[in-house]
């Protein structure tokens, strides 16, 4: 099954391996709602600085977050671009299994 998209295959690997893990959904949840530092979402989960350093890091590998300085900070914020982007895919495989759902659905109704 082929499915058209914007997204290289490496760029949807990378993409959902980063959302695989709970804590980075979470991350990207955060920053979608409001940008933070490093240090700000560290003292949300129970794990280290450098976890956390690593997961944002995976994030923005994938293009799902980005970093920019902020003072002595570096601050997180969450891409809506590349959700809309993950999304437009899975909307695209939800199509091509309807349609076949639908027509075996229409095959079992001719057998009947």
């Amino acid at each position: 099954m082929v499915v058209e998209t914007e997204l290289t295959d490496d760029e949807v690997d990378r993409i959902f391996r980063a959302l695989a893990d709970a804590t980075r959904r979470d991350i990207v949840r955060r920053t979608l709602a409001s940008e933070a530092s490093v240090s700000e979402l560290a003292g949300e989960y129970q794990m280290s600085f450098a976890a956390v350093q690593k997961h944002v890091a995976v994030l923005e590998g994938a293009g799902l977050v980005t970093k920019h300085p902020h003072g002595r900070e570096r601050k997180v914020r969450g891409n809506p671009e590349a959700i809309r982007r993950a999304q437009a895919l899975l909307d695209r495989y939800e199509q091509i299994w309807r349609s076949r759902i639908g027509r075996l659905d229409a095959l079992l109704a001719d057998d009947e």
